[in-house]
């Protein structure tokens, strides 16, 4: 899933107080029975949840990306380094005159101070995600168009651990992890330095998913706003919910907020997909109920729609821990349109229509898997293309990127995160332990930079 969090409390608690049961899994630990494929599509299979004395942590310690050193990419596409040597580059945006934003940041490191978030920080080092957040939002030009950005500025600073970006008109907006703000934007700038005007405040406090995205309507008239719940099924209560799991609508004009779907556990990519012109969002679900579940998924947001957390997964499917549960928001509960595999920690989306990859990538949606910590074998650590047809998924993934964690799964070069696609229509991949911008093309775009840096095939895979 997208964070290592707060549910490694068993890792210290529980390991001292299980006795007998600790020791049996320490001895057999909980794996997967089903492989990710048995997850993925429109029907993934939902086996029983196996609840164990602790949770699952099966990690990946970083190591890096060697000299020369990239992801392998399917067969028919290349891959190189856009931008090397960046400070946890989690989120990208395009702007309309080429430059790539991308934001240098991490969690703010609000959790209240406990044995259980000692753990969590603990596990967080040894995979690379806990570092001081950068707070800023970083410029990459390419001056000369050879692929490689050769011009590297600060756009913004001092934020708040930054995550989603819009630019609407001449307004360029940013969501910190507390509030979204306003900056005056004059095009080609290279960096933002009139002061910021706050939009409105956002659920923070005790930060659990702390990653806020925004995606601008299409007519310019809204924000549409990521908001992660505060806890994997409500452990601390539905108070210490209030206002998250959920993709709120911003109106620009009057600076009201509304609920415009809820009971999404952490979602984070968002797309407009160009045939319906419906809104698509990746949403990581919930841990702790074994290897095989529960699967993170992409789906068409639905106005009111209500998607079940934390009281049940994949419509009617209640979750027993949640309690009291709520029948009556269960009968609703809707079921998302396309299964991503269990704990993929499935984060950026693209719709590939405006790409200029060869045909066979543009009618689908690419999305980057961070990769899990909490399942055996692992999952994700990929970037994968999901076709569509007539608005709606079909078929398995298309592995794009693979080769992030090692043969062996014991270590990773880097972890996928945001996706974009640049102004030439390449697809962009921001890498934040790796400290990289991929930057992903075909035959054609390749042609045309022929001094770029040295590149890396692989032949084509399916999601296993």
């Amino acid at each position: 899933m997208a964070r290592a969090g707060w549910y490694l409390l068993g890792a210290g608690v529980v390991v001292l107080a299980a006795g007998a049961a600790t020791y049996s899994f320490v001895l057999h630990p909980e794996q997967a029975l089903l492989p990710v494929s048995a997850g993925v599509g429109t029907h993934p299979k939902l086996p029983e949840p196996n609840a164990t004395p602790i949770p699952t942590v099966n990690i990946a310690r970083p190591i890096g990306w060697k000299a020369g050193g990239t992801p392998h990419v399917t067969a028919g596409l290349t891959v190189k380094p856009f931008a090397a040597g960046l400070d946890h580059p989690r989120w990208l945006y395009t702007l309309p005159n080429g430059d790539v934003l991308v934001a240098e940041t991490n969690g703010p490191g609000t959790d209240a101070p406990s044995l259980k978030t000692r753990i969590a920080r603990m596990i967080q080092g040894m995979v690379g995600a806990d570092v001081p957040s950068p707070n800023k939002i970083v410029l990459l030009r390419d001056t000369d168009g050879d692929g490689v950005a050769d011009e590297r500025s600060v756009f913004l600073d001092k934020l708040y651990s930054p995550f989603g970006m819009a630019l609407v008109g001449d307004s360029f907006y940013v969501a910190n992890a507390n509030a979204i703000w306003r900056f005056p934007y004059q095009q080609d700038a290279k960096s933002l330095t009139a002061p910021g005007q706050k939009v409105i405040d956002l659920p923070s406090g005790y930060n659990h998913h702390w990653t806020k995205n925004i995606l601008a309507s299409p007519d310019g008239k809204f924000l549409y706003v990521t908001v992660g719940s505060n806890s994997n099924v409500a452990e601390n209560g539905m108070a210490a919910e209030e206002g998250r799991a959920r993709i709120n609508q911003l109106d620009l004009t009057t600076g009201q907020m509304v609920p415009f779907a809820t009971g999404l556990r952490n979602p984070n990519g968002l797309a407009w997909e160009p045939t319906t012109g419906a809104l698509w969002a990746a949403v990581n679900e919930r841990d702790e109920i074994g290897s095989d579940l529960v699967p993170d998924y992409i789906t068409a947001v639905k106005e009111g729609g209500f998607y079940g957390w934390p009281y049940s997964y994949y419509g009617n499917h209640v979750d027993d821990r949640v309690k009291p549960q709520k029948p009556d928001l269960v009968a609703k509960a809707i079921v998302p349109d396309y299964a991503l595999g269990p704990h993929t920690a499935s984060l950026g989306i693209v719709f590939g229509q405006n790409s200029s990859l060869p045909d066979v990538w543009r009618n689908g949606l690419f999305v980057a898997q961070h990769g899990s910590w909490n399942r055996r074998p692992k999952s994700g650590y990929k970037v994968v293309f999901v076709p569509f047809v007539n608005g709606k998924p079909s078929g398995v993934p298309i592995d794009v990127l693979t080769g992030f964690l090692t043969p062996g799964q014991d270590h990773t070069h880097g972890r996928p995160v945001g996706l974009a696609l640049g102004h030439d229509g390449a697809l962009l991949v921001a890498d934040d332990v790796g400290g990289t911008i991929w930057r992903v093309t075909g035959p054609r775009q390749e042609s045309m930079n022929e001094q770029a840096a040295p590149t890396t095939t692989a032949d084509s895979q399916m999601q296993p």
